[in-house]
């Protein structure tokens, strides 16, 4: 009797150690294409006077 209580407790301890436990695995990364410049067709504001587009 003594040893089933004995086990039912750790396993209790060890399932609700391992409940709080979370994996997280980050998404896929966020590529940042650059903006402006020749070619792409697009100019910032206040760019194109200053011949920068």
């Amino acid at each position: 009797m003594k040893k089933g209580v004995i086990a039912w407790l750790a396993a209790a301890s060890v399932v609700g150690a391992l409940s709080g436990c979370v994996a997280y695995v980050p998404g896929a990364p966020v590529v940042v294409a650059p903006q402006g410049g020749p070619g792409n067709g697009f100019c910032p504001p206040g760019q194109a006077k200053k011949g920068n587009c």
